[in-house]
């Protein structure tokens, strides 16, 4: 179940061991322009990352809460827009308990005064989520990072790398995604651009190589160079597949070989396009691996973005520490989940 920087650079010498790497297409996405006199602050990208769910939600709630009486009715419809915004039964039905409360305790008697009672209600439930992740207490931090094929991991993992450095962290990257067609390459060049070492698998990239050995062995160089932060790439795993899953078990046994306290964090990489599907994944991995943290990228590419109250709402003990959002191609777009900048960027 879920438990819920000083100044280095890192070594100039590259152990990333990218000799003759075949030419395919690996690069990352574009870095985002540096170059305006007014640089744009998160909280903006951040809106512009979700104007397709707040045109989505907005737009229906603009409509039902635009005066009238609150009613059954209401009520009825408010919970279709809840569920078709990916925010889940259990969620929708904490929601609309908690609105009912409100209506009831505060005497609310028109329906325009719903729309900040929803916001607070969300407010409440995101929350707990946001749980900043403090790297502070170990050196080096290791942060082993899982999820399936296709969410965008390895380049969560670069935009990572461009993050804690930008906290005064040293960083090492490790490729232990060593099954997916040009995975070694695509950490490499994410290495190559935030001038981080990367520790691969030696000879040719088309050779399956053991992942845990190669996680083992970025620790080890980690510790011996004092490195702040080892960022850890795994395998993508469908989580149907239990045998795969029995793997990267073997990884993580492994790096606790290299470190005893080590993970010190596992983080779940979601596509926010996958809706309900996500929670089956949080669901499968955390069995398997104790996740401690999440990652939901991609939130600029759906009309759903209500996957975060889907996921709130089903850990109403324990929930999950929403660690990090990404609305954006560029690098300074995944940041530490806020859950007060995202409610308020999902309405008009």
């Amino acid at each position: 179940m879920f438990s819920f920087f000083k100044s280095n650079k890192n070594p100039p010498d590259s152990t990333a061991k990218n000799t003759d790497t075949p030419q395919v297409d690996v690069n990352p996405e574009p870095e985002s322009d540096a170059s305006e006199d007014k640089p744009i602050s998160f909280a903006a990208k951040l809106k512009m990352g979700l104007t397709r769910t707040r045109q989505n939600l907005g737009k229906q709630l603009s409509s039902l809460f635009g005066g009238g009486k609150i009613d059954d009715a209401l009520y009825e419809e408010l919970e279709t827009i809840l569920l078709t915004s990916d925010i889940g039964v259990t969620a929708t039905h904490e929601i609309l308990e908690n609105l009912r409360r409100q209506v009831k305790r505060d005497a609310l008697t028109d329906s325009t005064q719903l729309k900040q009672a929803l916001k607070e209600s969300l407010m409440t439930m995101l929350e707990p989520l946001a749980q900043p992740l403090d790297t502070t207490h170990h050196k080096p931090f290791v942060i082993m990072i899982t999820g399936v094929n296709g969410v965008g991991k390895t380049t969560s993992i670069g935009k990572l790398a461009k993050y804690f450095q930008s906290q005064g962290k040293s960083v090492l990257l490790a490729a232990g995604d060593t099954f997916r067609a040009a995975a070694r390459e695509q950490l490499i060049v994410w290495g190559e651009r935030n001038n981080v070492t990367v520790i691969a698998p030696d000879g040719d990239p088309n050779k399956k190589s053991d992942p845990a050995a190669v996680i083992f062995d970025a620790v080890n160089s980690a510790k011996a160079r004092g490195i702040d932060i080892v960022l850890a790439d795994t395998a993508g795993r469908l989580t149907t597949q239990l045998h795969l899953m029995e793997e990267i078990k073997k990884v993580k046994r492994v790096i606790t070989k290299a470190m005893p306290d080590a993970p010190h964090e596992v983080l779940l990489v979601l596509d926010a396009n996958t809706g309900q599907n996500a929670i089956a994944q949080v669901k499968a991995f955390d069995a398997a691996l104790d996740v401690t943290g999440l990652i939901l990228t991609k939130l600029d590419g759906t009309a759903k973005g209500g996957v975060v109250a889907a996921i709130a709402g089903q850990y109403s003990q324990n929930p999950p520490a929403l660690r990090f959002i990404g609305v954006g191609e560029g690098l300074d777009d995944l940041r530490p989940f806020d859950a007060r900048d995202f409610v308020d960027a999902m309405f008009d």
